[in-house]
């Protein structure tokens, strides 16, 4: 029994969803100017969580084909055939489906419809469309793991401002580099499941160089946010070391030549670390 509790967990992608509710999160305290009502966080975080993982299942339900040829993903409940396809698209389903209605009762109508938009984006969009057509996969791609600050700032303001716009881009802008770098170094997993990753396709040079300059604008994106009055000085600070820290991986992740790939991986965790930091800024730095 634990066992299947374990496998339907997984279907959500369960690391990537708590990254997505911590962006979510930081959010709403930023729009709030300090710490939201429990209930409302509650129900908000609730709603995404299942909006979110509903997405990630019907992408392993989808992707049944190719994830058991790849080493990272052949583990996955559907892959190694732990879990049915037609009840990961069934959990996928469902789960979109009581999370939006989730956050449209409890939360309201705009930040529902937003994590709506963010569902279809991953999984019409990016899995069915982008994934297995285009090096832009994860470029255009990346646009659905940017939905949740929106979803936070609507759930608290029931509106939409500036400064959650550049949270988006600050997520869109970051998502080239951290799966590129990924792609580095998982050349071989994606070449055997014929998924056309920018390293495999334009080659790692120029994967390189277009990672630095989406880094660059990354960059740009994280100090900008401070000209919106809503971060202080701290969190200007804080953007500022981390951005030039990120430059400096892909710096080098660029400057090490093939097949090495000891920076690529540095570079994909380093990007982590990045991400989660940044956000943990702007709540520590409200104004």
């Amino acid at each position: 029994m634990m066992t299947t509790v374990q496998d339907y967990v997984a279907l959500s992608k369960p690391r990537i969803v708590l990254l997505l509710l911590i962006t979510c999160y930081a959010a709403m305290i930023v729009a709030n100017r300090g710490v939201p009502d429990p209930a409302l966080t509650g129900f908000t975080l609730l709603g995404l969580a299942l909006s979110a993982g509903g997405a990630n299942a019907v992408n392993m339900w989808y992707d049944r084909d190719i994830d058991p040829v790849m080493e990272r993903t052949r583990t996955r409940p559907v892959a190694a055939g732990r879990v049915a396809p037609a009840r990961a698209l069934a959990a996928g389903i469902g789960g979109g489906l009581i999370g939006g209605a989730v956050l449209w009762a409890a939360v309201g109508a705009l930040a529902a419809a937003i994590a709506l938009g963010g569902y279809l984006f991953y999984v019409l969009v990016y899995t069915m469309w982008l994934k297995r057509r285009t090096p832009q996969n994860i470029v255009i791609g990346g646009a659905a793991g940017a939905f949740p600050p929106l979803v936070g700032w609507a759930a608290v303001t029931h509106g939409v401002a500036l400064a959650p716009v550049l949270m988006f881009l600050i997520i869109f802008l970051w998502t080239p580099p951290h799966f590129w770098a990924l792609a580095l170094y998982k050349q071989d997993d994606y070449r055997r499941a014929g998924i056309p990753m920018m390293p495999i396709v334009q080659g790692e040079l120029r994967t390189k160089i277009q990672a630095l300059s989406y880094t660059i604008l990354l960059v740009g994106a994280s100090l900008l946010l401070y000209r919106t009055g809503v971060v202080g000085l701290w969190y200007l600070a804080a953007a500022a070391v981390l951005g030039v820290g990120f430059v400096a991986y892909v710096v080098a992740q660029l400057r090490e030549a093939p097949p090495a790939d000891r920076w690529a991986r540095r570079t994909f965790r380093y990007s982590l670390v990045y991400m989660l930091v940044l956000f943990v800024a702007m709540v520590a730095n409200v104004r």
